[in-house]
């Protein structure tokens, strides 16, 4: 089968204050956003980034939820997609028209437990391949594929309760590359590794034709 494509055009980050992020988002295009994330305020800045994009006050934006719980905007503001992850005070959020994104963030951090969660919930050629690595190029590589699997998987709707073993990657020095997924054609899928900051990884991936990327901070992040 197929590998996922890697054709996504990326430019660097820029910098945005909340008074500018309503820009134009082209259908060629996906926005991921760096932003500083405090638990206690919900999905405030969620609300303010995509009410930029709608020209809309952000109390007004209502969400629905999918069958397995992945949040999308409510009508009349559907036809604007995103996804977002958090780890520690940043979280990343992907905007996009036309294709459903998703998108994973992590921090870079030691995993003793790495390939104990390895054997127990990913498929065997993803586990032999970590496991003849070296402990640090280990978790690194279990990381990101951890991060391809999420991104696959709340692209999907389906998150990952329907199973971290139904798909399955190249493992890292290899580029990411989706080999397999249940249900589905692997090679109708893209997906882009990211380092959207020092200490982080992060993936998105969404079904589709290829699109560029434009990352983008808040101002005020770190």
């Amino acid at each position: 089968m197929a590998p996922v494509r890697q054709h996504a055009r990326m430019q660097a980050a820029e910098s945005r204050t909340s008074s500018k992020v309503a820009e134009p988002l082209h259908d060629d295009e996906i926005h991921v956003w760096w932003l500083d994330y405090r638990r206690e305020h919900g999905r405030a800045p969620l609300r303010a980034l995509l009410a930029g994009y709608l020209g809309a006050v952000p109390e007004t934006l209502a969400f629905v939820e999918g069958e397995h719980g992945r949040p999308s905007l409510a009508e009349p503001h559907g036809a604007l997609a995103f996804n977002w992850s958090h780890s520690g005070d940043h979280a990343l959020l992907a905007i996009a028209r036309g294709i459903v994104p998703g998108i994973d963030l992590e921090r870079l951090r030691p995993r003793p437990r790495a390939m104990d969660i390895a054997r127990r919930y990913f498929c065997v050629e993803e586990t032999e391949a970590l496991a003849a690595l070296g402990p640090q190029q280990r978790d690194d590589a279990f990381l990101s594929l951890w991060t391809a699997k999420e991104a696959v998987l709340k692209a999907t709707g389906h998150g990952i309760a329907y199973g971290l073993d139904r798909l399955q990657f190249t493992v890292p020095p290899t580029p990411s590359r989706l080999l397999r997924l249940d249900g589905d054609d692997a090679s109708a899928w893209q997906l882009q590794s990211l380092v959207p900051a020092s200490g982080h990884v992060a993936s998105l991936a969404w079904r589709g034709p290829a699109r560029r990327i434009r990352l983008l901070t808040l101002a005020g992040a770190s």
